[in-house]
This record gives structure tokens, C-alpha cells and sequence, in this order.
């Protein structure tokens, strides 16, 4: 059996889409016959530590204060330790966009164990999402050392159709789906009402304003008989974010129409999606430069057995029949189109969910391994 260490510079929490999918992640490589340490930096809420932790036991404690803070950025001899003790011959790295001469140096001593090193890059290219200057001035150090960094790896792993990044091979593979933790939708179409949902970190390149402008023009028009919702769950990712959704419902009376639910999940995140009809994906990945991508949230919704909609290109679910595709620009979508789309669906629920089944993480984490 594989000695294997999923390694991940940030925590874990219950309403974190990216940690329910580096949980699943790690489902996936036990299901490939791994035995897998979970490896992670975290904060202790109680005390203030900074964390490496195994699982749920302590690595190592790096105290509390600006020392520990700069010790997760450039000693990683607690991880290695562990690493040459265990006899872990396999590491799945998830990129931070935290290169740096240290990282490197640790990737360099598990070489010299003959530990394969593979490192997740979830989104490529990404400069273009560091939008504020102080966002960008915290990339500086990755972008000086992520070359060499991807030298010392034996590959990239990515969702996008890039065959290099940064010089080094990558292995392409798909966002995969947890049927275990996904809960089929239950049909609950009200006659008259249409139900859209979107699920996410709000980010500007989701382009859920978008959907918002939409709404404002159908609602200053004829309704078509049919009244249209939009759910919005998540919390917005920052101020920029906000400004582009809140504003627009407000100064078009939209509040009874576009529900701002904060984040959900479990049971109550269930009941939502059982009285929603069409799911938005993103609409505006051209905002940061992506036009190839498989999203983890077109997954999700197929995986519920929903409709979607998306604009950029996702080669998993070009031209199915329960996909809508948007123009990738900043002009409202059309909720009459909406509409359409949604009457001249005739899979099932069950039958969209059993079309990506092939979607599954221990498929995808099985193609990892096989190509190192």
C-alpha cells in the first residue's frame, strides 16, 4: 500500500467549498489504495497557535506571534521529518501561489528520499485574480521563484487543458465529484415560477451580476407570466464584489425576487436546491483572462441531478442537452432564454447525475497516479 501525504498550506472549515474538496480529494486517494496522511497548517482559535498537523493530532507547534507566522513560510523540517520517518513515498501538494527559495529547498530533500512530488495548481492562470495592489505585491515572491519551484516537482496537476506550467508537465484532469456528499434533487417545480441558484465564494469572475441585470430588465418588462427567483448563496469574497450585486438589487426593487442567503450547507443547502430549477455557474471567467476551466461547481450541480449554465469552455459538458452556454461577456443574461432552456429539458434528475459518474475523485486521483 502507498505511503501518500496530501499537503495543504491553509486549514479546513465546515462552510469551505475548497475544503470539502480537498477532503474528498483525499477519499478519492484511499479508494486508489493509499494510505494517506493529512498534512495542514492551521490556527488554533483558543490560543492563537500556528499548527502542523497530521489528521487530527499536533506536528508540530510553531507558537503564536510574527515569528510563527514567518516559521510556516520557510521551515518546513517538521514536515520533512515526518516524511523520512513514515517512509511516505508519494506527495500531492495544493498550490497557495506560495513558491519561495524555502518551499524549494524542502521539495529538493524529499527528492533526495525518492518521494514523488506532484502539486495541484486549482486555477491557471491566475496573476490576473490578484486585482488590488496589495494583492499583487504578495505575489511578487511566487512569481520570482514558481519556475524552479515546478522544476523540482515531477508534475503539475490541473483543470485546465495546459500540457506545461511554468516549464513542467502538467497531468490534466477533471474537478471531481463525492456522490456520497451530494444529495440528488428532488423534483419540487412550482408551475409559474422559475428557481435559479448560485453557489460560491462570490468572486467578480462568478458574474452573478450578470444574472442580477437580467432580472432588472425582465422585471421592467412583461414578466412572461413566469416569476423569477435567484438564490445567492455564499458570502461575497470582498468590497468589489458587493458593489457590483447589492447596489443593482436595491436600486431596482428587486429584494422579493434575488434572496441573499449567506453561506449554507448540509440539510438546509438540501431544501434549497430541491426548490431550484437552474444552477449558475460562472459567467465571467474572461474577467481573469480563463477561457478553458472545469469548475468544481458545474460538477456539483450535475451531480444534484440541475440544469446549469456557464460560460467558459468545459470540455466535460460541451453540448449537453442539460447545459446552457452564455456568451463570455458582461451583458445581462437573458431571462427569457432562461426560461426556454429550462421548459425543453427532458432529463431527469437522475439521469443528469448518472451522466458523471465517471466524474468521481477516486477516478480522477486514479489518473494521478497512474501518470506519475
Amino acid at each position: 500500500m502507498m505511503q501518500a501525504m496530501f499537503l495543504s498550506f491553509s486549514g479546513y472549515s465546515v462552510h469551505s467549498g475548497i475544503s470539502k474538496k480537498k477532503l474528498a480529494q483525499i477519499k478519492g486517494l484511499k479508494e486508489c489504495g493509499c494510505q494517506v496522511i493529512n498534512c495542514h497548517y492551521t490556527v488554533d482559535i483558543t490560543n492563537g497557535h500556528r499548527l502542523w498537523m497530521t489528521d487530527d493530532r499536533v506536528l508540530f507547534d510553531l507558537g503564536k506571534g510574527i515569528i510563527a507566522k514567518i516559521s510556516k513560510r520557510i521551515d518546513y523540517n517538521p514536515i520533512y521529518r515526518y516524511v523520512k520517518k513514515e517512509q511516505i513515498s508519494f506527495i500531492y501538494m495544493r498550490s497557495e501561489h506560495n513558491a519561495s527559495p524555502f518551499l524549494i529547498h524542502f521539495i529538493r530533500k524529499l527528492k533526495t528520499l525518492g518521494v514523488k512530488v506532484v502539486m495541484e495548481i486549482p486555477t491557471f492562470p491566475y496573476d490576473q485574480e490578484y486585482i488590488t495592489f496589495k494583492k499583487r505585491c504578495s505575489l511578487f515572491i511566487d512569481r520570482l521563484f514558481r519556475k524552479n519551484l515546478a522544476k523540482q516537482l515531477n508534475a503539475i496537476v490541473t483543470f485546465s487543458n495546459y500540457k506545461q506550467i511554468f516549464g513542467q508537465r502538467t497531468i490534466q484532469i477533471s474537478n471531481g465529484i463525492d456522490f456520497s456528499t451530494i444529495q440528488l434533487k428532488q423534483n419540487n417545480h412550482k408551475n409559474g415560477e422559475l428557481h435559479l441558484i448560485g453557489v460560491a465564494e462570490i468572486h467578480y469572475w462568478h458574474g452573478f451580476d450578470r444574472v442580477v441585470a437580467g432580472l432588472r430588465d425582465y422585471y421592467k418588462r412583461e414578466k412572461d407570466g413566469c416569476i423569477v427567483y435567484f438564490h445567492i448563496v455564499g458570502e461575497f469574497s470582498g468590497k468589489k464584489e458587493r458593489e457590483e450585486i447589492v447596489p443593482l438589487i436595491n436600486n431596482n426593487q428587486l429584494g422579493d425576487y434575488i434572496i441573499l442567503h449567506g453561506p449554507l450547507y448540509g440539510e438546509e443547502l438540501d431544501r434549497l436546491f430541491d426548490h431550484s430549477d437552474i444552477g449558475i455557474g460562472s459567467l465571467a471567467r474572461h474577467r481573469s483572462s480563463i477561457t478553458y476551466i472545469k469548475t468544481l461547481k458545474n460538477r456539483e450541480y450535475a451531480a444534484r441531478g440541475i440544469p446549469f449554465i456557464y460560460s467558459e469552455i468545459d470540455e466535460d459538458f460541451e453540448g449537453k442537452p442539460y447545459v446552457l452556454k452564455t456568451p463570455a461577456n458582461d451583458l445581462p443574461v437573458s431571462i427569457h432564454q432562461l426560461i426556454d432552456f429550462y421548459n425543453a429539458v427532458t432529463d431527469t434528475s437522475e439521469e443528469i447525475r448518472n451522466s458523471v459518474e465517471h466524474l468521481s475523485w477516486k477516478n480522477q486521483m486514479n489518473n494521478v497516479l497512474h501518470s506519475i
